[in-house]
């Protein structure tokens, strides 16, 4: 099979964690031909849309991981897999990339994830599809209802809806010191609409990310933990990951949003879980595979591999 792999640049990867990079190496160990873009590589002319890609190779080095023939324009429809890797920012470049990928959809391309469902699921306002599982949230811009909040829930998280990496995220304690400075900022004083959770103690235990592939839990999560006095347990503002089995909780979330998730066309996803509860619903690139894999023993990128081999071959 072709795999095209749409994602920020290959250089920029650190292949010890990266899991798109764990993609590509079990994708090449089976033999599948290995082909990678960018965002701004692709076109829409004359109705049809096409991108700049390069084959690449993997090298098995660490540093200097692959080689790369030079860009070709091919069309979409050319390969058997389009991947959709592209990090955050879901700006409206994100937007567009989805769009043209819809329409190459429409052509007859397969891509993974569903870039409509990927369009369709704020990676924070999805939560609110399942309030079953989360904590008590309101999703608001006035300052009035997010002071409101506060007061009835004491120990409160305020969040932007368009961050990564755990960017914009403030803590306010009962005592509401600079509860004013930081609705003002994050809302842009009343013209960003922002997310406010009740605090969840078992932060201190983990943020775990449950990660589903076609509709199916893998059996561990990496529970990242934050260090040094942080309230975030993002890898990338800090956090320590540690492996650790689904819990019978994180197996009930997973289980029930599985399904619906992947009837949606989201093949890949990632859950947010802190203690009993759903947090984020990650949607655009969720990673973790090589952190589960070194700990854990599953290999998370075949069991990937797997799913996206049997949806085209069911297609």
């Amino acid at each position: 099979m072709k795999f095209a792999f749409l994602a920020d640049p290959l250089a920029g990867f650190k292949t010890y964690k990266d899991s798109t990079f764990a993609m590509m190496r079990e994708a090449a160990r089976r033999g599948h031909a290995i082909y990678a873009f960018e965002q701004g590589d692709m076109a829409l002319e004359n109705g049809v849309v096409s991108a700049n890609i390069s084959h690449i190779t993997l090298t098995g080095e660490p540093d200097d991981w692959y080689r790369s023939t030079p860009q070709e324009s091919m069309l979409l429809t050319d390969f058997d897999a389009i991947v959709l890797r592209k990090d955050p920012p879901f700006d409206m470049e994100y937007v567009y990339c989805t769009y043209l990928l819809e329409l190459a959809e429409k052509q007859g391309a397969r891509v993974f994830n569903k870039p409509s469902a990927v369009r369709d699921h704020n990676e924070k306002l999805s939560i609110t599809q399942f309030s079953e599982f989360t904590s008590p949230t309101l999703v608001s811009s006035d300052s009035t209802r997010l002071r409101a909040f506060h007061a009835e829930h004491g120990d409160v998280i305020f969040k932007p809806l368009d961050g990564m990496g755990g960017a914009g995220i403030f803590r306010i304690r009962s005592d509401g010191m600079n509860l004013g400075s930081v609705i003002e900022s994050l809302t842009d004083l009343g013209r960003r609409t922002i997310m406010a959770q009740r605090y969840i103690p078992d932060i201190v235990h983990g943020d775990k990310r449950i990660l589903l592939i076609g509709g199916k839990p893998v059996p561990f999560a990496l529970a990242r933990i934050p260090q040094a006095g942080e309230v975030r347990g993002n890898l990338a503002a800090g956090g320590v990951g540690v492996a650790r089995p689904l819990s019978k909780r994180d197996l009930e979330i997973a289980e029930t949003l599985g399904p619906v998730l992947a009837a949606r066309g989201l093949l890949l996803v990632g859950l947010d879980v802190i203690g009993d509860f759903l947090t984020e619903v990650n949607v655009t690139s969720p990673t973790c595979f090589q952190e589960i894999t070194d700990q854990a023993g599953f290999d998370v990128a075949a069991m990937f591999i797997d799913a996206v081999e049997q949806q085209v071959t069911e297609k």
